[in-house]
This record gives structure tokens, sequence and C-alpha cells, in this order.
């Protein structure tokens, strides 16, 4: 008995301006590739004669009631076919200049793309529009259906003068189609035949110029990444397992596979796979829904990216270069700040810069503009507030791919294309490298915690000088000993006319940034024992605490200000005034530090 193999399948979205034909296509490729349930087409053609409008192929397709009334497409329908080569999933876009949000949310999961453009009434806004918004989403593979040819008597040089124009602008945003195929939806002129009509064009049917397109590459086969949904502890029958869930954009997990979690650069192993109603799976691949138990229990927050170490790593950065179509009603601004969804990362994000705009209507090129209007395009540096693993590229979309939230709505979306350097880029490579050689001994910070009944701790104790910064921390110290915590207490300046004895001129921004990152690598050691770590130091920045939450791997850095008036840009968690008695110092930082969960019964990992 021959055993039938499944074909491969494709997703493939059809785009164009308004009335250019893109329903009546697809429903004519249904209709000649016999792809229809039987009796559709009769019923259909009944309906519409009953109804006394004329029968349009389109109907075989636009399903909503409003669709149906109005004639045009406002959500993305799929549809189901099968050529002799493969199996096809449709994406039929809106092309009216109001649903272009949904648009954009059909292509975004295509391989290739069917640009479908009225011979009649030429090259459209939105013909440029969806081009533009293609090639935005990295999707390269495209056709060109120059439609309704019998409107204008299969006239080979109206055909010639729309492909001239069209190939014109295609060839500025990098996009080279595989054909332009001159075609009647309604007639059926070169959809999956060949039309006498039109002697003069030799190339691809379209049913062809679908099956010439190449697969992509299985996202099974990529780099895993698996963003972090979110953990979940289940505490019930004695159940002390704490479960990372997410869905595998790529790649593929299994027991025993040695992770590293972007943009934290923290380290783990599976030790199980999970899922909602099934325990220890062998494996799992790219588009399962899953969860993992870690070998190693770390830290993870929602918007961290799963991946292993021996594969390429995604790019972490506070600054990205971008390629956006915008959307919103109100237009993106310098300067202004939004939301950025990539992954299942969200972080705020401000517009450093816009490097240029396009009006995707006139394909006007604006080199310098403070805004993008709505339903135009541009190229922006976005810059966040905390590193955001993403990749750039076209081969990994879940984590290259993003949108912008202004307010409540989204209002933009696009594409990642370079990762741009920051101010901690060069602290970051360093922290991965060293935790990629960290010699790991076999006691885990867990059994730590357990056994101090603490979580580690930085509490950094900062303001000007003569406020009785050390005074504090000594009895900080003194303190939580007495009630039974691991405490240890490191004034800056013990590291300064120590560990970094060889660094002469602290004034020197560059210097003060050296002292402050080997402080840093000593807090970074301290705190691996278990300890709650109290460290003093004069007037710290924004900046300074920034280098100390890069290089120190815990998840409780508390910053406290003692003095009237903080002198700097830091925000720090708890602000102790001078006409405070120490006491009350004392029981404010104490409660801080409880609501942290370092102390009392807080020993399980966060």
């Amino acid at each position: 008995m021959t055993q039938t193999l499944p074909q491969e399948s494709m997703n493939i979205v059809f785009v164009g301006h308004v009335d250019h034909g893109k329903s009546t296509i697809v429903g004519r490729l249904l209709a000649d590739t016999n792809s229809l349930p039987k009796g559709k087409l009769e019923a259909l053609q009944a309906d519409c004669a009953r109804r006394g409008v004329p029968f349009e192929y389109a109907y075989l397709i636009d399903a909503l009631k409003d669709e149906r009334t109005q004639n045009i497409t406002i959500d993305t329908a799929r549809i189901f076919f099968k050529s002799k080569l493969r199996e096809y999933l449709i994406l039929d876009a809106p092309g009216h200049i109001e649903f272009i949000k949904n648009m954009v949310t059909g292509a975004s999961h295509a391989e290739a793309a069917v640009l479908v453009i009225d011979a009649h009434e030429g090259v459209q806004e939105n013909s440029r529009r969806h081009g533009y918004l293609l090639g935005m989403l990295g999707i390269n593979q495209v056709v060109v259906a120059i439609n309704k040819m019998d409107l204008v008597g299969y006239d080979q040089a109206v055909f010639e003068a729309v492909k001239k124009e069209y190939s014109a602008f295609l060839q500025t945003i990098g996009i080279t189609p595989a054909a332009y195929i001159p075609l009647s939806g309604r007639e059926g002129d070169g959809v999956a035949s060949h039309s006498p009509a039109m002697p003069w064009y030799t190339g691809k049917t379209l049913l062809e110029a679908l099956d010439a397109f190449e697969k992509h590459k299985p996202l099974v086969d990529r780099p895993l990444r698996m963003p972090v949904q979110d953990v979940y502890k289940f505490s019930e029958d004695g159940d002390q397992r704490r479960i990372v869930a997410g869905t595998l954009s790529s790649g593929t997990m299994r027991p025993g596979d040695a992770l590293v979690a972007y943009p934290s650069g923290k380290r783990t192993h599976v030790a199980e796979l999970v899922t909602f109603n099934q325990s220890s799976l062998s494996q799992a691949e790219a588009g399962e829904a899953i969860g993992f138990t870690m070998q190693e229990q770390i830290y993870l927050r929602r918007g961290e990216v799963i991946c292993h170490p021996d594969e390429p790593a995604p790019e972490v950065s506070t600054r990205l270069r971008t390629s956006l179509f915008w959307i919103g009603e109100q237009p993106l601004q310098m300067g202004k700040d939004y939301l950025l969804k990539v992954g299942t990362a969200k972080e705020n994000v401000r517009v450093e810069a816009i490097h240029h705009v396009l009006d995707a209507a006139t394909y006007d090129l604006l080199e310098s503009s403070d805004e993008v209007s709505r339903h135009m395009a541009g190229e922006v540096t976005l810059r966040a507030r905390h590193p955001i693993a993403f990749d750039v590229g076209t081969q990994l979309p879940e984590t290259s791919r993003f949108v912008l939230v202004d307010g409540y709505e989204i209002a933009g979306g696009g594409r990642i294309l370079e990762a741009l350097p920051d101010e901690d880029m060069h602290l970051r490579q360093e922290v991965y490298q060293r935790d990629q050689k960290w010699v790991q001994g076999i006691l885990t910070a867990g059994q730590r915690a357990q056994r101090f009944n603490q979580q580690p701790a930085l509490i950094i104790i900062t303001g000007e000088k003569g406020m009785g910064r050390k005074r504090l921390a000594a009895h900080l110290e003194q303190h939580l000993f007495t009630e039974g915590s691991l405490v240890y207490y490191l004034g800056i300046g013990s590291v300064i006319h120590g560990v970094n004895f060889d660094l002469t001129n602290r004034s020197k921004p560059e210097e003060w940034a050296e002292h402050v990152r080997r402080f840093a690598e000593v807090c970074h050691l301290l705190l691996d024992t278990g300890l709650i770590l109290i460290v003093t130091a004069i007037e710290l920045t924004s900046a300074d605490v920034k280098i100390l939450k890069t290089i120190i791997n815990t998840e409780i850095i508390q910053t406290i200000w003692l003095g009237d008036k903080i002198t700097t840009d830091l925000v720090p968690d708890i602000h102790l005034r001078l006409n405070e008695d120490e006491e009350t110092q004392l029981a404010r930082i104490k409660a801080g530090i409880e609501a942290a969960g370092v102390v009392n019964g807080a020993h399980e990992i966060p």
C-alpha cells in the first residue's frame, strides 16, 4: 500500500487598492481549481438571482454581512485551497484605507504576497502603501497581478505601462516581483489557465506563479525563541514547581536543554516540559504553548526571551532603529513616549530620531521631519527605558516585528532593522561572558535562600556628604543581624582604596564609571553567597545605579536617599529626611525590604 505524503502548506496574502478585484481573483481561483464545497457556487448564484443583484466571484469569500452589502472586504478572510503542488491558506486583506490595520495583521502571517492593481485605474495610493507595507514586514516574495484586463480590451500597452510605473516604485523599496501577470478575475483569463485573449503574454498564470514561490525554512529548524508569558507557582498538595510558560515562536526544546534568558542573561536547564493537561513531554516545537520547570531556580520576568546558548543570540539594547507604518489618529512625534510591544515584552519607549518620512501614496521622501502622520511610513529610532531582547531581519518574525500603542490604541507597527549601541551595551556583553564562564558549585541560590530564610538583596544608601549614611548603614546591619539575617555592610570607599587602588583620578567620568563597575562586581560576588548587602556611597546618580543593576544578578535592589534634598537625578525607592529619628528610618527601610520579599518567610525564589 502506497502512503500518501502530506503536502506542504503556504500562507499567501492578497493585497491592493479597494475595488481592484482581490476578492474576485481569489474567488475565481477557488472556482477554477475545483476547491469549493459541492454546491457552493450554485447556491450563491441562486442567492444573487433571488436578490436581483449580479453574481460576483468575490461573494464566495466575503462572508460578512457588511461586506456583502458594501462590496468591500472589512476583515482578513482566510481561504484554503489546494494545487497539485501544495496546500494554501490565502489571506484576503482589506484594501480600503480605513482598514489598513487589518491588512497589516493579515499580511504579518504570510510568506508571500499577490499585489493586485486594476489595469483600468492604474497604480493608486494604496497600491503604493501596500507595497511599502509588504517590504516593511519583510515579505519579499511578491507577484503583481494586473487585473481587469477585459476592461481595457486586453491591451498589452496598458499592461506594460502599469508594469513600468509600479516597477519603478518597488525598486525604490527593494522589492523585485517574481512576475507581473495580466489577468481578468471576472472572466478567468490568466488565473488558472492561459487566455487566448492575450496571446502576447507567455509567462506564468497566477496559479503557476503561486506554485513557484519558495517555501520558507520551517520555524522549528531556526534558533530557539520562547518569549516568557508568565511564571506560575502551584503550592497545593505540596507542589513546589515553578513553571515558566510561553509559546515557542521558533526552534525546539527538550528536557535537559541548557537555556539562557535575554535581556537578563540568566542561565538554567530544563528540568521538565509540561502542558496544561500533560506532563513529562519529550520535546516541544515551534508553535506549541508549553511550560517548563528549571533545574537551577532563576528569577524570570514576562517579556524575557528564552534561547539556547549555543545558537545565535537575539540582540539586546535600549535603542532600536525601526521601519514603521503609522495609523494613529495623532501623528507620531519626536520626543513623545509610546508603549512598544514585541513578543511578550511591553516597554515604554521614546522617539529619539525620525530619520526620514515616506508618503506611501505619493512616495515623497521627507529627509527632515519631526513627525510621522497617519498612513505614512518612516524610519525611526526608539529608545526604551530598559533593555529589550529582539531579533532583526525577517527570519524570526515574532521577535523582530512590533506594534506601538498610543494611549489605549494600536497606532503603528513595523520591523526592527538594527540594534543601535547604548551606554551599557559593553557592560551587558561583559556580564553575559562572565555568567557563561561562571564556575557553579553544587549549592543553588534556592537552597541558600531556604537555609538563611532570606533573599539576597542590595540596599544602597546614598545622599550628600555629612548626612550620616555610614552610621545609618552600620545600625541597619546591626538591626538585621540581631533579628537573624545574614547581612554585611560595605562602603564604596573600602573598594576604592582596595580593589580600585590603581584608579587614581576619580574626577574623570570614565574613571568613576570604572570605579562603580568594579564595585558592582564585588557586590555581585557577595550577593551570590545569599547575603543581604548594605552599601553606601556619596550622591549616586541614576547612571551609577544603572551600572549596578546591569552587573548585579539580583532582582531586589533598594535605593535609599538620606537627606532633605535630592541633589542628583536619582529617583530613590525610599527618601529618608533628616527630621525623622533613626528608629523611624530603620523601620521604613525594614518595611521596604519586607514588602520586596527579602526577609520574614520569603525563602522561596520570587
